[in-house]
């Protein structure tokens, strides 16, 4: 399971509700080269849902938490990696936090209305069913 927080989109949701398939990349960029790939189907846990709780447990719920993505894995694949750049990290952003705290409600709200189609023309979510900050 992962948390996924409320950003620009929701292509995460559109494609899992569209054919359950989900790929997560991790990629190494220190060290020895190292790409990872997991592979599996998937499916959004809203706040809303019976299971939100328990797996929500899990995790820090920062502001800005959208949903819980719990994922199946079918398959798990390693490549080389020889194409990844080095990079170091100096620190993580806070600008997503900071904007979640200050963020009006009723802005997240018509941003959810209004973010209706991933940029494939899929559906984000269920009209019936909401994500968190919607009202």
């Amino acid at each position: 399971a992962y948390l996924d927080l409320g950003g620009s989109g929701n292509e995460t949701h559109a494609h899992l509700a569209a054919d359950g398939r989900i790929t997560i990349m991790f990629c190494a960029f220190d060290r020895s080269a190292l790409i990872l790939r997991i592979y599996g189907r998937g499916r959004p846990v809203l706040p809303q849902d019976a299971e939100w709780n328990a797996l929500a447990a899990n995790f820090t719920l920062i502001p800005g938490t959208r949903q819980i993505f719990l994922i199946d894995i079918d398959s798990v694949q390693t490549s080389c990696g020889w194409g990844v750049p080095m990079m170091e990290l100096q620190h993580e952003r806070d600008t997503l936090q900071k904007y979640h705290r200050q963020a009006d409600r009723d802005l997240w709200v018509e941003k959810f209305k209004e973010r209706t189609q991933s940029i494939d023309g899929l559906p984000t979510r269920p009209t019936d069913r909401f994500i968190a900050g919607d009202a």
